[in-house]
């Protein structure tokens, strides 16, 4: 049977060590590319907006995640509040933008996971966790003490710094980055962040390097690896073949892919043109094909969402 890799760090000691050292960032803020450098244990916010405490917006058993991560029993998703990327069309723009949600102490995350692991669920998933790592590293030795014993995933949109990454290795066994762009114009435009593909390709091998491609156990269920979604958006605005491409050619051939074709205009998206609609089937169909260019066949197959 499987056993967590934060498990071993636990018991040997460095899981502790991690905790110190991501304490010690919050005393001037690096975990993100945006480097606010503000000192969040006094409760000063940079752009994330969050201070010394998590803040969630929901938690529950998810069932609208990748097959691999779902299995039976669902997804332990747990939402956290703001985010340190900030892409205008965020298709959870009233968490991300809007600071839906509740500040809660460390003692409430780790009950969190526990009551979710109880539920019977495969994995505990954060979502959009960068900003809140050292908080993360806090409540996991309580939920341990209590016996928390499942893969965790670091559900994230992928503008995170390599030393974050490194923090984390051993502890999230699945990392799941939502790989947004490849044009500096377009991540600039959209998100602020003008160098999203540097920082999230660094960030990306760095995960791959830990984890490597996704290993599914006998019941099809991921227990460790690497799984990228790539969300393709009108107007072939998150450069999808420059993503294919990287991922062919740096990571592996193998690498289990979510193209999804979710996407709708929400949040600030009506202000922008080229973004303000759903994609077009063909807009999909040539993601698809792309993939299958770079020899990337590994690809989600759940059942699609409808196109207009």
């Amino acid at each position: 049977m499987f056993e967590p890799s934060y498990l071993n760090l636990y018991k040997n000691g460095e899981l502790e060590k991690r905790r110190i050292r991501g304490y010690k960032i919050l005393e001037s803020c690096i975990l993100c590319p945006r480097n606010c450098k503000v000192n969040r244990l006094k409760e000063e916010k940079g752009f994330c907006k969050t201070g010394s405490k998590p803040i969630i917006s929901s938690y529950g058993l998810h069932f609208g995640e990748e097959s691999p991560l779902v299995g039976e029993h669902g997804s332990g998703t747990i939402f956290i509040t703001n985010c340190n990327l900030g892409c205008i069309f965020c298709q959870n723009y009233e968490i991300s933008h809007l600071r839906q949600g509740q500040e809660i102490s460390i003692e409430d995350l780790a009950v969190i996971m526990l009551s979710l692991q109880k539920r019977r669920c495969h994995n505990i998933n954060f979502v959009s966790p960068t900003h809140i790592v050292p908080q993360i590293l806090s409540s996991l030795p309580l939920a341990i003490e209590q016996g928390l014993k499942i893969p965790l995933i670091y559900n994230t949109g992928a503008y995170d710094n390599v030393q974050t990454i490194q923090l984390l290795d051993g502890i999230f066994d699945i990392y799941m980055p939502d790989f947004k762009f490849a044009d500096k114009k377009e991540s600039n435009s959209l998100a602020q962040a003008p160098d999203y593909f540097e920082k999230a390709t660094n960030a990306i091998l760095e995960m791959h390097r830990q984890v490597g491609d996704l290993k599914l156990d006998s019941n099809n269920i991921a227990y460790c690896g690497l799984l990228i979604r790539h969300l393709i958006m009108p107007n072939n605005v998150a450069g999808t073949e420059k993503v294919m491409e990287f991922i062919s050619s740096r990571l592996s051939k193998n690498t289990y892919i979510n193209i999804m074709d979710q996407y709708r205009p929400c949040g600030d998206a009506c202000k922008c043109p080229e973004i303000n609609r759903r994609i077009k089937d063909y807009e999909y169909k040539d993601a698809i094909d792309i993939a299958y260019k770079y020899g990337l066949t590994r690809l989600d197959d759940r059942k699609k969402f409808p196109m207009i």
